[in-house]
């Protein structure tokens, strides 16, 4: 794990937070700085920054990071109402902390934020 590593030190208790959900492969939280109603983060136990940095298969990890999100999306009251799953990648694409993650953004209309 790098030294530095939010995600790393949260999924390790370093750092407090409350987890949500856990499972081997990933865990979810609340982001700190959030942009809707309910915006939570899927965030993978292997810490890694960029879809590029992966040469193994990780069809398990992935399949346990939708699955988290399908079920914190009906935990928070959101999957019938709608919701967007947001991966950013790099500095162009927006990405602050360097492991990769998954935003989870509802409970209000997302149309006017576009990507639609």
């Amino acid at each position: 794990m790098p030294e530095d590593c939010i995600f790393c030190m949260i999924r390790d208790g370093v750092i407090p937070s409350e987890k949500l959900y856990s499972d081997d492969d990933c865990f979810v939280i609340r982001d700190i700085n959030p942009l809707a109603p309910t915006h939570l983060l899927v965030i993978p136990n292997r810490c890694f920054s960029q879809l590029s940095e992966l040469v193994d298969e990780p069809d398990a990890m992935f399949a346990s990071v939708f699955a988290a999100a399908r079920k914190m999306a009906a935990q928070e009251g959101i999957a019938e109402s709608g919701y967007r799953l947001i991966v950013n990648q790099g500095s162009d694409g927006g990405q602050e902390v360097a492991h990769f993650h998954m935003h989870i953004l509802g409970g209000k209309s997302l149309r006017g934020l576009g990507l639609g």
